[in-house]
């Protein structure tokens, strides 16, 4: 057997041996801006004012880890509430404009294989 081998098969035994590690809790960092999910009226009255189908916007995973840091957003999916195709306001910080605001609608999965 040569060295490579030898070193690749320990590496595959060490790696085999250990257990799998639980998934940490999500806890809100400094460069995740705070995302904000909004009501249906609200959205509607986002949509209007930007003149915008909901189809025609971004789209953000239900399990994206930033919609953890609205307390909303985790009260309804822990409550079972449908957050497909809702509207989602994210805040990020800009040199240039101040404050950017960006909306996004929540999409259960890609749709892929």
């Amino acid at each position: 057997m040569s060295p490579t081998r030898a070193r690749a098969s320990s590496r595959s035994r060490k790696s085999a041996a250990k257990p799998a590690t639980p998934p940490r809790p999500f806890v809100a960092h400094r460069l995740v801006p705070p995302h904000e999910l909004l009501s249906e009226e609200e959205s509607k009255r986002v949509l209007a004012e930007l003149r915008m189908v909901p189809e025609r916007l971004p789209k953000i995973l239900l399990q994206d880890p930033g919609l953890n840091t609205d307390p909303e957003f985790v009260k309804a999916k822990e409550a079972g509430v449908p957050l497909g195709g809702r509207l989602v306001r994210i805040r990020r910080p800009s040199d240039t404009a101040g404050l950017s605001i960006a909306y996004r609608v929540i999409v259960a999965g890609t749709g892929g294989a």
